[in-house]
């Protein structure tokens, strides 16, 4: 026999900061709000977890329900729980941290989101409960994480240039970094495959392509090898 307790309790919610790459730009897909509260506003992807459901599982299932998203890079970033934060009573958020290839994903709206689309990080418009503070949180775990952790190329193609690789931590960082100091480090840690192949279809001199090798770097993170840039 289940036994329902009788005070009050908090329900539970998770959004999903979802960040992606393009040429000059950081993103983060954004959903427009169908329902109360908030119909109309942009918001991040996210939603009620249901009963029978991990918050991982909700938040994969959000993700994909409203912005046709199925990510491989998902971690949980923080929990938000201030009193108020939510006008349809006492809600907590679990935020998860994602990031996709751009050009993999043309965002859909579907479920509850009238429209999903992509903003700059740096130029969003005001966002529905308190999701401004949760992307400013998220913004800052991937300026820090990005340093230490090679989650960088999570936002690239498959197959990249050293300009497209030091165009990221750049952009990212929000700071200008030497050429030469960036591709001595980056290459002394022997984690990218050069490959047979440059460029194709630009209008300068075509760059060798690379390959990010996940397999070594599992390999090298065993061993204590510490990815620092």
């Amino acid at each position: 026999m289940s036994y329902t307790y009788e005070y009050p309790r908090p329900a539970v919610t998770v959004d999903c900061v979802v960040f992606g790459l393009d040429e000059e730009d950081l993103k983060v897909l954004l959903i427009q709000r169908g329902a109360e509260p908030f119909a109309g506003k942009w918001a991040l992807p996210g939603g009620f977890v249901q009963m029978d459901e991990s918050l991982e599982e909700a938040a994969r299932r959000e993700l994909e329900e409203e912005a046709g998203i199925r990510p491989s890079h998902l971690e949980q970033l923080y929990t938000f729980g201030a009193p108020g934060r939510d006008p349809r009573g006492r809600v907590i958020t679990v935020a998860y941290f994602v990031l996709v290839k751009l050009s993999d994903y043309r965002p859909r709206a579907s479920s509850d989101a009238r429209e999903a689309a992509w903003f700059s990080v740096w130029d969003t418009p005001k966002l529905a409960f308190d999701h401004a503070e949760v992307l400013t949180t998220a913004l800052q775990r991937l300026k820090g994480k990005v340093r230490y952790q090679p989650i960088g190329f999570e936002l690239l193609p498959p197959k990249f240039t050293l300009t497209q690789l030091q165009r990221l931590y750049e952009t990212v960082l929000e700071r200008q970094l030497d050429k030469r100091n960036f591709r001595k480090k980056i290459l002394a840690m022997d984690l990218l495959e050069e490959l047979d192949e440059v460029e194709q279809d630009v209008s300068h001199r075509a760059a060798r392509l690379y390959r990010f090798d996940h397999r070594k770097y599992k390999q090298l993170e065993k061993a204590g090898f510490n990815f620092e840039l």
